[in-house]
């Protein structure tokens, strides 16, 4: 199905998608993202965007953040790694953020989407976030993060104070033989700038010259006690600092399950509200899905136009007709006149909802399928020596191979690129193979013995494109059930074709110059080879099974007798979609018919409202392990699993 995606430019979809996305997960799940097969899978995939569509409706954008960061550093944190202070703070940013999500979602609870109720997992982390913000300031440790810090930092102050006094008196003293009057500080010590032939003058060590060579910078000896003194301090501070990053680091790890949820919540939500952002940017809606092979859509726009210029279109497939149900559609009309925008729309809304995407038109029920094939486009390939009609035919056997009924084949231009006559008789074996596979398909074609063949056909119909006679332009609206023309006399008549060679013309093609008809003798394949079975990929969802009303009278707690033996017993669980009942006689429990069933007393006449039925069904360890449980013990592990027989 991957070429089909291309040729349907479901990658700019893709790519739409994937720019609406915060998080780096969504952007490579919405890139990958095909059509899904499974009917319960994809269900959940269309309320999910259901949800996010109605809460940004609501509530608008969602403040999402990334989560590339905090992964990093939560990665980081778990090998014990110290975290800088950039990464540190990269995680408090991302607890405000999750907190922000969370009112956010909070909020959109009202509209009953059931994903807004996400926000319930999300977890602020706002014990971590605040004290990361009060040992963390701008980029570095906060002097306040610790009482230690603090006082370090203070004498510090205090020894550069010293230093700065201490050198200012030197200065002074040592004006005569300084080139400048000021201190410098040259590989983070403090210097003199001394002349260079007076540097045998100031007791202290050369720690640079200036680049003309004519002043040394000299740090005196006199402040060597404060340096030292200052260079101690600033060990400790170091030491001090990477105490308050690790702890803080540790907090971080100790966070791992709680970070990783969220981040995972995250990510799972941008994927939602990325579709969310389409189906609104398009202004989408969305489809009814169905296994039934049945496509209908009202006023579809197709994606990728533009809204304003685009006509919408009205299209379907599948429905019943004068008893035959209609699988395959030929369209014919003219040039430019949106043919193949229209077969790229079907196959792209098709696309589109089975994965789990809302689609530009006022309504839509689409029908899962097991694959889409397409022959769209001139597909000749020089470097593979094939010409336009060999890389057509190429694709259609690919295409035919791969053919079920759960199938949807869109095919463009049929028959082209070779000697009329023989091409037309490839197109109508074409699409009387596919009619056989029992597989829904469009086509387009230019042949009159095409149109004649949909005509004649079983499960086959015509359409065309409108054309507007007076103005010689396309209307671009479909019209299924008639057959169109190419109109190429009519506009050649119009912009003054001469009549003699018109009516000459009209002789060559259809052998007279009145009416535009051939004879094509159309028999269906009944005596062919039959047409090769391929399993449906499609993964049904199960139907629902209705309870028997004689099992629905049974509720929890309601005493019955249990035949034969006519024991009483207590119904644990209600009935089944089979009629199957979950009931305890003497303490044991027993899956029984609910023909074996009959009603003693109701539960309402033995219990007062709210009872606790575990009280009868559990047993008093596992009640006791429960309550543990619940109070969040830690270390308690209990098996409260019920054994059921069958009776």
């Amino acid at each position: 199905m991957q070429n089909a995606l291309e040729t349907l430019e479901f990658d700019k979809i893709r790519e739409q998608l994937v720019s609406y996305a915060a998080t780096q997960s969504a952007k490579e799940r919405l890139a990958a993202l095909t059509p899904i097969l499974s009917e319960v899978r994809l269900s959940g995939a269309l309320r999910e965007t259901d949800g996010a569509r109605k809460i940004l409706d609501f509530a608008g954008l969602p403040p999402l953040p990334d989560t590339a960061a905090v992964k990093t550093a939560l990665t980081l944190a778990e090998k014990g790694a110290l975290l800088t202070s950039e990464q540190l703070l990269s995680c408090a940013a991302f607890g405000a953020a999750c907190k922000r999500l969370k009112a956010y979602l909070k909020k959109a609870e009202s509209t009953g989407a059931s994903l807004a109720f996400n926000g319930a997992v999300l977890d602020p982390l706002e014990e971590l976030t605040l004290e990361i913000h009060r040992c963390i300031s701008g980029s570095g440790v906060d002097s306040n993060a610790t009482k230690a810090l603090r006082d370090i930092r203070r004498q510090m102050e205090n020894a550069r104070g010293q230093i700065k006094t201490k050198m200012d008196e030197l200065l002074k003293s040592h004006k005569k033989y300084c080139t400048d009057s000021f201190v410098s500080v040259k590989n983070g010590h403090y210097t003199l700038p001394v002349s260079k032939n007076y540097k045998n003058q100031v007791a202290g060590t050369v720690i640079a010259t200036s680049s003309a060579g004519s002043t040394c910078f000299i740090e005196p000896s006199a402040i060597h006690r404060f340096t030292e003194k200052l260079a101690l301090l600033e060990t400790e501070e170091t030491v001090e600092i990477d105490k308050i990053l690790y702890t803080l680091s540790a907090l971080v790890a100790e966070q791992d399950t709680v970070i990783r949820l969220n981040a995972e919540t995250i990510e799972s939500l941008d994927f939602a509200f990325a579709k969310g952002k389409l189906s609104l940017e398009t202004d989408g809606s969305a489809p009814q899905l169905n296994t039934e092979r049945r496509m209908k859509i009202v006023k579809g726009r197709h994606p990728l136009l533009n809204r304003d210029d685009c006509v919408p279109v009205d299209f379907e497939i599948g429905q019943e007709r004068h008893g035959q149900k209609i699988r395959g559609i030929v369209i014919t009309g003219p040039n430019t006149g949106g043919k193949t925008v229209t077969l790229k729309l079907v196959g792209l809304f098709s696309v589109m909802a089975q994965c789990g995407l809302h689609l530009p038109c006022e309504s839509a029920e689409i029908c899962m399928n097991g694959n889409v094939l397409c022959d769209i486009g001139d597909r000749q390939d020089i470097t593979q020596n094939l010409s336009t009609f060999s890389a057509h035919i190429t694709n259609i056997i690919d295409i035919l191979n791969g053919t079920a009924r759960d199938s949807l084949v869109l095919l463009d231009e049929l028959g082209s690129g070779t000697d009329p006559a023989e091409g037309m008789g490839i197109a109508v074996s074409i699409l009387e193979e596919l009619r056989r596979r029992g597989c829904l398909f469009l086509a387009t074609t230019h042949y009159a013995e095409v149109k004649q063949y949909a005509e004649k056909a079983e499960g086959v119909l015509n359409a065309r494109m409108t054309f507007d006679r007076e103005t010689l332009r396309p209307e671009y609206r479909l019209v299924i059930g008639e057959a169109g023309e190419s109109c190429a006399f009519y506009i050649a008549q119009r912009l003054g074709y001469p009549a003699h060679l018109l009516d000459y013309a009209k002789s060559v093609t259809y052998g007279r110059s009145d009416t535009p008809e051939c004879a094509l003798n159309f028999t269906p394949l009944e005596n062919a080879p039959a047409a090769p079975h391929k399993k449906s990929q499609i993964e049904k969802a199960p139907r629902q099974k209705t309870i028997p009303a004689h099992a629905q009278q049974f509720g929890l707690g309601d005493s019955v007798f249990v035949y034969p033996g006519k024991k009483i017993g207590i119904i644990y669980q209600p009935a089944d979609e089979t009629g199957t009942l979950v009931v305890q006689v003497q303490g044991r429990k027993y899956r029984v018919k609910h023909n074996r069933l009959k009603l003693q007393t109701k539960a309402s006449e033995l219990y007062p409202p709210d009872y606790d039925f575990s009280i009868i069904f559990d047993t008093v360890e596992n009640r006791k392990a429960r309550h543990k449980m619940d109070k969040g013990h830690t270390g308690v592990e209990a098996s409260c699993d019920t054994e059921i027989e069958d009776l």
